[in-house]
């Protein structure tokens, strides 16, 4: 800010305050600023603070200070430079910005997916330890109920804890396969856990002593010849069940044993579920490397010398093992940085070789990630978690370092000497966090309570302090005339301790990026780390930018500079380089300060518009994506944001309902990091942290905390503070009713449907259903589904609730949804609207029978009856030879549409392979063995057996072509115009041929298997007939439904487009598609409801498909549709799709055109039919090609 000119007329009133000279104000001006964050203020807010600095100056000046003091007092420091900086940009009291670069973000893609390695496990079962064996033996004798079962590992020996209750006595016992005579010391707890009381004569154990509230008794050898084992052990019997717990530790050889710095402590009530989890068999980990870092582990916990240098060993075997194998690497050494591992145990060790062996790990990460880069993304976990080394110089001046300035500030002895101790047995990261908490306590005053604050809120308390071998036991206590140069020589310090300890520290790995020196003295040795070279132009400037603004309350302009910061660095992430590493370090500290900000920004966002968020949303996920192996589908996001701020800025109608669906992508891209996180890493986590007995909560969060970590757990958040905006703005409510059935039923909470699917519910149900992926059936007795999952309104799972009038809706509010949880158990009535649900608790009473009409009066399904078809003595016939005694209604639909339909509208040329076909090939000489082993499995499936119907799908694939079948099939298909797949060699033929046999076999898929018996229909007369179509490779593929199948308006044309082909749309793909309503009187005007958020569109060559078309399809009453597969001959390639350059998307004219020729053809169909038709087709260069109808449930 300017100061004011002479003749303005707003010039602050400065009557009686002429004394305070201006440049005194602006100091304290900008003192004020700085405090508040350095927000941006208006000129009139500026002139406030000018008065409010100066009325602050003049009450110092009334209490009698002068102006020298007050000089003084303010000027501390840089401030001055600060000031004149700010004066001299002109740039006072607003934050400067960059201005980012326009950058083409499909630049930014990588594609690197990890393959899985098969894990070599030639480790045998793992026999028994003693104490083990003890435990197993102890257990068996007790027969009582286990309250509490450990196994703590004490270097390489073990410590069992047991206690059981039966009788209503509890018993401990304890056992160890320690050599050396064991000493208990131990009490009783009874308010308040681990607290130390004396325990009664009559449970002391005989030979047992008192001591000082507390009481010893030793442990005796005990032995057994089958199996043979020798342990010592004790037993405590309690039958007082006021007591809660046993706090203890042990003495042996002179030392007492703790567990990790901290009394041993059994709890006596009851355990929770998963008190010592078995460690499992390893599945889903590299499980002969977790088996060996446990082998390691008494070592390991020596020093982080000897950790660093057994892990750089080890890293060999881990990329060997592949993805899972540096997900182990991950899990161990984040067990460690978390604490749940041992850092030092009674080894002396210099830092400079901690440093040296962390260099050499950190070296070893830096090549796996150059050769490896499918990899980089867990190679940065693990290098964020271990810290950046610096062999030598840097490490030694730990131990310099400290010694200086002691003596510079004469605070030779009490705590300073306590942790200059610790520091030269064994630095760790401790001692950053020790070291900023004697800074803020000399900043706040020589407060020891801010000392204490810091070092808890880092997550040491002070049993750690008392747990190091070199304990600090005091508290910080120094002279007032220290301050100045305390502070100045811990804050260089923190520089040091920080080099070696926090590699991914921003002003650290900035400091060792660009270069910085630091002064040998005395004894000391001097450090010079030179600038890397290489490095873009004006990358410094950015880096300084960065740094200047890191504790800016208001973030924006921040994160436009990391951000930035990341995109120039990246280029070089990728090139062999000497101090890769270094850059390494600094691009996880620039990514780990992205988080810091937003968190720090979420103020920020109270109460912007919807712009601001969609921007920081747009940032967050940019940085996602700068760290992510496989970023793809998070760049065409970005992309989709991108746009989506465009449409609003130029006051497009549909921003909000573009936005929306963008949201959705990006939610499920999410989610599948987050699944793939879950899978790469839990299995591991429980396995290694069983096998070291980490603490079962630490296991159980270990993957939520490592995606906390990262920038996904922001971007949540801010997607969920925006879907509210956005659904209030494009009105899209709290649910979307895909079939408005009013129900009436008790509530019950799943995790999956699928779980559900094949059980039966005795009384009318409300499932409320977590995960809903779109091809499950509904369960017997459900009359209602809820989930918050967005499966596709024209779903398997979405038109079967339709057709067996179930309710089932998507519910988008996180409170309402909460609700219905919380009142399972309760019975609820349903009433839905096109757009809301209304739901009520009702009393016993008033349950009416809503479901009945998925229930006769006898409480059992509508029975069906199927005729069993034969064979008609012809393997394969043309569309014209097309009649219900040889196909079922697919490939009879499309036969009557073709000729009738108007000419712009085209329909796929089709042959069949006629009912009958399948089991006259079964009954072939060839096919005998097949045939006798389908004749097994089938019994087998008709006791109950549901095993079998994998069996028996795998066997059907088994089956031979009869030379006839295959002459018939291509003189049809040849002379209906269709390509011979024989004429492009044998191979063509067989991969055909196994796509009919498919689907045969999806007869016995579970789907199709549990639906046709839930409605009573005989499973061994449903028929299947093979409808043989040309794929045509589609640009989009649709689904039209002609009468609204949400609301139920005849008038009213609904259909779903997908990018690709249709199988996205029908089978459970992720994801919505583009949705759109049509007034039938007006064809030409409709009107998009929801754009897509599918992130995968299937492509596919010029090919066949074979369609399923059973006898069991479309009975009345009966949705069989779509239960039975259609397999293309070839395989569809994948493609992650780019909405944003999409001109259904994109191009408003395009869109309207597509739309309107859709809903044209559904109005066409529908009229030759004279009925609602449930139709499918696709578009290829702008014709519509129907492929199927039916009619609509």
């Amino acid at each position: 800010m300017k100061k004011n000119d002479s003749n303005d007329e707003r010039k602050p009133s400065t009557s009686g305050t002429k004394r305070i000279p201006d440049d005194l104000v602006q100091i304290q001006a900008y003192i004020r600023w700085e405090k508040a964050g350095k927000p941006n203020y208006s000129p009139d807010q500026q002139l406030r603070e000018f008065e409010e600095a100066r009325k602050e100056l003049q009450i110092e000046l009334d209490k009698g200070a002068s102006l020298d003091e007050i000089q003084k007092k303010i000027t501390k420091g840089e401030i001055q430079t600060k000031v004149a900086k700010q004066l001299h940009n002109k740039k006072y009291f607003s934050v400067e910005r960059i201005q980012r670069k326009q950058r083409d973000l499909t630049q930014l893609i990588t594609k690197y997916a990890a393959k899985p390695v098969e894990q070599q496990d030639s480790v045998k079962p793992k026999a028994l330890t003693v104490v083990e064996m003890f435990a197993k033996a102890k257990e068996e004798q007790e027969g009582g109920h286990v309250l509490k079962k450990q196994i703590y590992k004490l270097a390489d020996k073990e410590l069992l804890v047991l206690a059981t209750k039966s009788l209503g006595k509890t018993k401990v016992h304890l056992a160890t396969d320690f050599k050396e005579p064991v000493v208990l010391h131990w009490a009783l707890s009874r308010q308040i856990a681990g607290e130390w009381l004396e325990p009664p004569p009559t449970v002391l154990p005989p030979g047992s002593v008192s001591v000082n509230k507390a009481v010893e008794t030793q442990l005796t050898y005990n032995s057994s010849a089958n199996p043979p084992y020798e342990v010592q052990s004790l037993e405590i019997e309690i039958e007082d069940n006021s007591f809660m717990g046993m706090p203890f530790v042990l003495i042996s050889g002179g030392n007492w044993i703790k567990n990790k710095g901290s009394d041993f402590y059994i709890e006596f009530s009851v355990a929770p579920k998963q008190v010592q989890k078995d460690a499992g068999d390893g599945k889903g980990t590299a499980k002969a490397l977790l088996n060996k870092i446990a082998e390691m582990e008494s070592e390991a916990q020596k020093s982080f010398m000897h950790r660093f240098n057994i892990a750089a060993d080890l890293i060999d075997q881990a990329k060997n093992a592949g993805e899972l194998g540096l997900a182990g690497m991950l899990v161990w050494m984040r067990f460690m940085a978390t604490r749940q591992l041992t850092w030092n145990k009674n080894y002396n060790v210099k830092p400079r070789e901690i440093s040296k062996a962390q260099d050499r790990l950190t070296d070893s990460l830096q090549n796996v990630y150059m050769s490896h880069p499918e990899y980089r993304e867990l190679l940065r976990m693990i290098m964020s978690t271990v810290g950046r080394g610096g062999e030598g110089d840097v490490g030694q001046r730990i131990r310099d370092e400290i010694l200086v300035i002691q003596r510079n500030n004469e605070c030779k002895g009490g705590m300073m000497e306590e942790w200059h101790q610790k520091l030269h047995n064994n630095t760790s990261p401790d001692d950053v966090v020790i070291c900023q908490a004697l800074i803020d306590h000399i900043e706040n005053d020589f407060d020891v309570g801010v000392y204490w604050k810091t070092l808890k809120e880092n997550g040491i308390t002070k049993e750690r302090l008392l747990s190091y071998d070199r304990a600090i036991h005091s508290e910080p206590n120094f002279r007032r005339d220290q301050k100045g140069g305390l502070l100045r020589d811990l804050r260089n310090y923190m520089r040091t301790l920080k080099a070696v300890h926090s590699g991914a520290d921003l002003e650290s790995a900035i400091a060792n990026s660009m270069g910085y020196q630091s002064q040998g003295q005395g004894f000391m040795v001097g450090v010079q780390i030179n600038p890397i070279s290489g490095l873009p132009s004006g990358f410094p400037e950015l880096l300084r930018f960065v740094l200047e603004h890191v504790e800016d309350k208001n973030v924006e302009a921040l994160l436009g500079g990391l951000l930035d910061a990341r995109q120039e660095l990246r280029p070089l992430l990728f090139k062999p380089k000497d101090r890769l590493k270094d850059l390494l370090f600094l691009d996880i500290a620039l990514d780990s300060t992205v988080r810091t900000a937003i968190e720090r920004g979420y103020e920020e966002l109270n109460n912007a518009p919807p712009e601001k968020f969609m921007y920081f949303i747009a940032l967050v996920l940019e940085n996602l994506a700068l760290s992510s192996d496989d970023n793809e589908d998070l760049i065409y996001c970005l992309k989709g944001w991108n746009h989506a701020l465009s449409m609003y800025k130029s006051n497009n109608d549909h921003w909000a309902l573009y936005a929306k669906s963008v949201l959705d992508r990006t939610r499920l891209s999410l989610t599948n990091k987050a699944e793939w996180y879950q899978r790469v890493l839990q299995p591991s986590a429980e396995y290694l942290g069983s096998l070291l007995g980490v603490d079962q909560w630490a296991v159980n969060i270990f993957t939520e905390e490592i995606i906390r970590a990262g920038s996904a757990a922001s971007l949540s958040s801010l997607l969920n503070r925006l879907d509210p905006v956005l659904r209030k703005t494009a009105n899209l409510g709290s649910w979307q009713v895909i079939s408005p059935v009013e129900a009436v039923g008790y509530v019950v909470v799943v995790d999956e449907l699928l779980a559900v699917q094949n059980k039966t519910f005795g009384q009318p149900t409300i499932l409320v259903a977590k995960s809903v992926k779109g091809e499950e059936e509904i369960p017997d007795g459900t009359v209602a589904v809820l989930t918050p999952d967005m499966p596709d309104v024209l779903s398997h799972v979405s038109v079967r609730a339709r057709n067996g009038k179930v309710c089932f809706a998507t519910c988008f509010d996180p409170s309402i949804l909460a609700d219905l949880q919380a009142r399972e158990g309760k019975l609820l009535c349903l009433k839905p609207t096109s757009a809301d649900i209304v739901y009520s608790e009702l009393k016993e009473g008033e349950l009416v029978d809503a479901s009945s009409t998925n229930f006769k009066e006898d409480g059992s399904s509508p029975s069906l009856t199927l005729v069993r078809k034969e064979f008609s003595g012809r393997y394969a016939i043309s569309s014209e030879e097309f009649t219900s005694d040889m196909v079922g209604a697919k490939s009879r639909n499309i036969s009557y549409l073709k000729g009738k339909v108007p000419s712009w509208l085209g329909i796929p040329t089709s042959v069949a392979l006629p009912f009958g076909v399948f089991e006259k090939v079964l009954s072939d000489n060839a096919n005998q063995a097949v045939a006798e082993k389908l004749k097994v499995l089938k019994k087998k499936l008709g006791e109950g057996e549901f095993s079998a119907l994998w069996e028996i799908r795998r066997t059907v694939l088994q089956m031979a072509a009869p030379n006839q079948l295959v002459q018939e099939l291509k003189t049809k298909m040849q002379s209906s115009g269709m390509p011979w797949p024989g004429d492009e060699g044998e191979r063509r033929w067989d991969q055909a041929w196994m796509a009919i046999k498919k689907v045969w076999a999806s007869k016995w898929n579970e789907r199709a298997y549990f639906s046709t018996r839930k409605v009573k229909l005989d499973h061994d007369y449903l028929c299947m007939a093979v409808l043989v179509q040309e794929i045509i490779n589609a640009d989009y593929a649709f689904v039209i439904h002609t009468t609204n199948p949400s609301s139920g308006d005849s008038s009213e044309i609904y259909a779903e487009v997908v990018k690709g082909l249709g199988e996205t749309l029908v089978g459970a793909y992720p994801g919505r598609a583009l949705s759109f309503i049509c007034k039938k009187n007006d064809l030409n005007s409709p009107r998009v409801l929801g754009y897509p958020s599918k992130p995968i569109g299937l492509f596919i060559r010029r090919s066949i498909i074979f369609r399923s078309d059973s006898n069991g399809e479309d009975l009345e009453g009966y949705a069989g549709a779509g239960l039975y597969d259609s397999v293309p001959m070839d395989e569809e390639d994948k493609v992650v799709l780019d909405y944003s350059s999409d001109p259904l998307m994109v191009d408003g004219n395009f869109r309207h055109s597509i739309l309107s020729s859709i809903a044209q053809a559904g109005s066409a169909i529908e009229k030759l039919y004279g009925s609602p038709q449930d139709i499918e087709g696709v578009i290829r260069d702008g014709k519509v090609y129907v492929v199927q109808t039916r009619p609509q449930m």
